[in-house]
């Protein structure tokens, strides 16, 4: 198989792009210092718990409690960020783009002609921070019991990331050739198979000590080989982490000796503990308050980001089964003037379910156009007067303002032509829930794209999972789209592929894309180095804070 950069020429060019504009204004905006490592002092700390260049604490604040911090068992992203720092995979991400490198595997895959046959040679000499040898054993126990048949209903990633035998798809099996050497095969080729084992979620590698040692979900005692080590969980409060000692990429080492994650619901009060200084940083930053933290003399990171924000119908019960009535529905909103009113410069009306800088080829796609006149004639027609919605109420990286105001956004303009949405809010952990198993006719959510993939977002249409596919599209010919796409390799015929993904979202309107964001953080200016990954995740090892 040819070489991975260039296999995606175009795409990863449009993504250096903007990473490297980013990255100008990022570095403009943070003021990154040269931060010179010290020696370990014996406590797991590196760089700064040397000396008294750094401070020995970072406080990073978000806006909910991690759903889990066993890679097998959350598929949101407050436990992502807090579990990139504790776990790795055989690969990850470069610090600024999707691009994939080598993490606890040495290089990246040897991968046969026919693109079924991926052997992978594994990083020696690494320990998990239970004192546990890193082998290939680790990786058959991590990922064989996300599998069919071992897979239960609580994991809500394996499918994602590892494919699905129901559509003849994804990871058929590992073969362990010795302790540093593995064998995977593929049902069918996967241009997104080596990109979804970069993922913070179900791919990072677990301890397989603390995972017999806990009944096989480390959710609450999550041990990996990261360069920070678990230290306590305190619920709807903080998580600590400690830097680990013998963290196997000593040029990599943590530079901060104690990461804390604070959770703090309301966007006002993190916003009121950034400027305090009880805080280092903060994320899910309401727009409204972009002016107050720049004023006050912090940093506002500002980014595009590789999101999507959207309204779901439910396409398998109630009245929007009806694709007339959905995209009625749609006629109703000013997406346009709903974005600027609501995030103002922050974000970008989407008329694709994709960023357009990720995917150029569905800059022609034309969604369901604002005509309340039509949308009430046609709601008039079908006899639909009242829907009933559940959303969620805490901030989240592709809507600042959560998705209670949205919701009641959105209530006006069906108000508008005669319609009644009656709205029931839940905090996010609840409604992750709630989502899955109560009656609605709409629905909000949202997703931040965990791998750079065209796949990572059009394939949501098509997973059977309700917590990923919350309007429980299942449309055949969409999904034989899914797996075309999945098979042929990066270019113009995969592009084309999703390109008609796009177009079938636009007519039969599963969504109503509502915005793509800017990812926003408020960042104490004594802070070095921190960036928000395209990806969501937060990689803290070489942040540091002046003393």
């Amino acid at each position: 198989m040819e070489n991975l950069s260039k296999s995606f020429s175009r795409r990863q060019f449009l993504k250096y792009l903007t990473a490297a504009t980013a990255s100008v204004g990022a570095f403009a905006l943070v003021g990154c210092q040269s931060n010179d490592t010290t020696g370990t002092d014996g406590t797991g700390g590196t760089g700064s718990t040397g000396s008294s260049q750094y401070a020995d604490t970072l406080t990073y604040a978000q806006g909910a409690d991690p759903r889990a911090l066993d890679p097998a068992f959350f598929d949101d992203g407050e436990s992502a960020k807090v579990a990139c720092n504790i776990y790795e995979g055989l690969y990850r991400y470069d610090d600024k783009t999707t691009d994939v490198l080598p993490s606890l595997a040495t290089a990246l895959p040897d991968i046969s002609e026919d693109g079924l046959t991926y052997k992978i040679n594994l990083r020696q000499g690494v320990k998990f921070q239970d004192g546990t040898d890193f082998t290939a054993d680790a990786v058959r126990v991590s990922w064989e019991r996300q599998l069919s048949p071992n897979a239960t209903s609580d994991m809500p990633y394996a499918s994602f990331v590892f494919g699905s035998p129901d559509i003849g798809s994804g990871l058929d099996s590992i073969n362990i050739v010795d302790d540093y050497n593995i064998e995977l095969t593929l049902r069918a080729p996967s241009s997104a198979f080596l990109r979804n084992l970069a993922m913070t979620l179900a791919a990072p590698i677990c301890s397989p000590t603390a995972l017999n040692n806990n009944a096989g979900n480390i959710s609450e005692a999550p041990v990996g080989t990261g360069p920070y080590s678990f230290v306590s969980w305190t619920k709807s409060d903080n998580i600590k982490l400690l830097a680990y000692a013998d963290y196997w990429d000593t040029a990599n080492a943590p530079k901060t000796k104690n990461v804390i994650f604070k959770v703090i619901p309301e966007n006002a009060t993190r916003v009121t503990a950034l400027l305090n200084n009880e805080v280092d940083v903060i994320d899910g930053v309401d727009v409204s308050a972009a002016d107050q933290i720049i004023n006050s003399g912090f940093t506002l990171f500002a980014e595009d980001g590789m999101t999507i924000n959207y309204m779901a119908f439910n396409t398998s019960a109630g009245v929007c089964t009806d694709q007339d009535v959905r995209r009625a529905l749609a006629q109703a909103v000013n997406v346009e003037e709903l974005v600027t009113a609501l995030y103002g410069d922050y974000a970008s009306p989407a008329t694709t379910v994709m960023p357009l800088w990720m995917a150029p080829y569905a800059s022609g796609v034309t969604p369901v156009s604002f005509d309340p006149d039509t949308a009430k004639a046609t709601l008039a027609a079908k006899g639909v007067t009242s829907l009933t919605c559940i959303t969620y109420t805490n901030p989240r990286p592709y809507n600042t303002k959560g998705g209670q105001v949205l919701a009641e956004s959105i209530q006006g303009y069906l108000q508008n032509i005669g319609v009644t949405m009656t709205i029931t809010p839940y905090d996010w952990t609840t409604y992750k829930t709630k989502v899955q198993t109560d009656p609605f006719d709409i629905a909000f959510y949202g997703w931040t794209g965990d791998n750079g993939d065209p796949d990572n977002f059009m394939n949501l249409l098509a997973d059977p999972n309700p917590s990923m596919n919350i309007s429980r599209f299942n449309d055949p010919d969409y999904n034989a789209l899914i797996v075309k796409g999945l098979e042929t390799p990066d270019g113009p015929d995969r592009d084309a592929v999703y390109l008609q993904c796009e177009e079938m979202v636009a007519e039969k309107a599963p969504w109503l894309c509502i915005s793509h964001a800017k990812n926003l953080c408020g960042v104490n200016p004594k802070v070095n180095d921190f960036y928000y990954h395209p990806t969501g995740s937060v990689f803290l090892r070489g942040v540091t804070k002046n003393a």
